[in-house]
């Protein structure tokens, strides 16, 4: 009697197992494919690379040494920190470089845009961006907060081509460094959050990332400032962060790279993107393959060898690493040797000035 008990009492508790899979939430639905195809993870890049795009707080030594183990097994030669700041805080990381790793880290300065429109904000700014690229920092990082976050001294939106900001610009382009920016965001933040939009799940676990057409402007203004940006100041080179969030429409990507010569994308954060169109997007990378750099955002090692899959593979089928950014599978672009070397390290090599060549394979 009592094994009848125990049995009913395992049967009814796997019903009611059963009853609470079947009304889990599709953000907990994340099944585990059975498709068994060829292919397998990529650790280490085929070419030593340059992560354009990077993000560290702490350059000490200790640190750095941490780093510098990480790149090695993933065949990272430079790291570009574009948290390098201004002033004091800038040079206190470019000494630590200097002292420890000089060859494998460059850092980019920032730009504070508080006190927009307060007399000579705008020439204190480009001379402090002036000493800061003389001090050591390789380029100008630009964080999506222009556009969406900073007001001028009337509490007015300060767009990303505000007059005012020129002179930042056109230092950059008379020192010969880049300028990496980030503008606005994916456009789906701006869309309704309803069963149509392909952000649904991050928007729901990140709920401040939702936008709307005031607030603080529509996406396409804030994307249009950045490219008036870019057509104002010819003589300037621009790192388009994130492919300007046109990697799912690589057409429109395309004309305007055409139409924007100083243009220049970063891959950073939007492979998941690129792993879903491999074809369309195996071409993209084959005709502008001068204009493509690497990047990975966020400093996760482990997360990098799905960027090495997708551009280096031609691997079906694979998961994407964060489910809430890309809910479909992955496939490897395939792309060519010489594309690789230019997407991984040439393009870089030309863009940021005065980086070690002798890292890298140039034949």
């Amino acid at each position: 009697m009592k094994i009848k008990r125990i049995t009913v009492c395992i049967a009814a508790l796997g019903l009611v197992m059963s009853l609470n899979a079947q009304e889990m939430s599709f953000e907990d639905y994340n099944p585990k494919s059975t498709l068994v195809v060829p292919g397998k993870e990529i650790t280490k890049a085929k070419y030593p690379f340059i992560d354009v795009h990077s993000h560290q707080r702490n350059m000490d030594a200790a640190s750095l040494k941490k780093l510098v183990t990480d790149m090695n097994a993933l065949n990272e030669g430079i790291m570009v920190n574009l948290s390098g700041g201004s002033g004091s805080s800038l040079n206190a990381k470019i000494e630590s470089i200097k002292k420890n790793y000089p060859n494998r880290f460059v850092v980019f300065a920032n730009v504070d845009f508080d006190g927009v429109g307060k007399p000579g904000w705008t020439e204190k700014a480009t001379a402090q961006l002036e000493e800061d690229i003389k001090n050591g920092a390789k380029g100008l990082k630009i964080y999506k907060s222009l556009g969406l976050r900073y007001k001028d001294i009337n509490g007015k939106r300060l767009a990303i081509d505000d007059p005012r900001l020129d002179p930042i610009w056109a230092k950059c382009g008379e020192m010969g460094v880049p300028v990496l920016i980030h503008a606005a965001d994916p456009k789906s933040f701006w869309g309704p959050m309803d069963s149509d939009n392909e952000r649904w799940l991050e928007l729901k676990t990140h709920p401040r990332r939702k936008r709307s057409e005031t607030d603080p402007a529509p996406w396409q203004q804030i994307i249009d400032e950045q490219h008036h940006v870019f057509k104002k100041h010819p003589n300037t080179n621009f790192i388009n962060a994130h492919m300007g969030w046109y990697a799912n429409n690589l057409a429109k990507l395309g004309a305007l790279l055409d139409e924007i010569p100083n243009m220049n994308v970063g891959i950073a954060a939007v492979i998941a993107e690129l792993g879903r169109q491999p074809k369309n997007a195996r071409a993209f990378f084959i005709k502008y393959q001068d204009r493509i750099l690497f990047g990975k955002d966020s400093w996760k090692p482990k997360e990098f060898p799905t960027y090495f899959r997708v551009l280096e593979s031609d691997d079906e089928y694979f998961p994407y690493y964060k489910k809430y950014h890309a809910f479909w599978a992955m496939y490897g672009l395939n792309l060519p040797d010489e594309v690789l070397k230019k997407v991984y390290y040439k393009n870089a090599l030309r863009l940021i000035p005065k980086l070690d060549k002798s890292l890298f394979p140039l034949e």
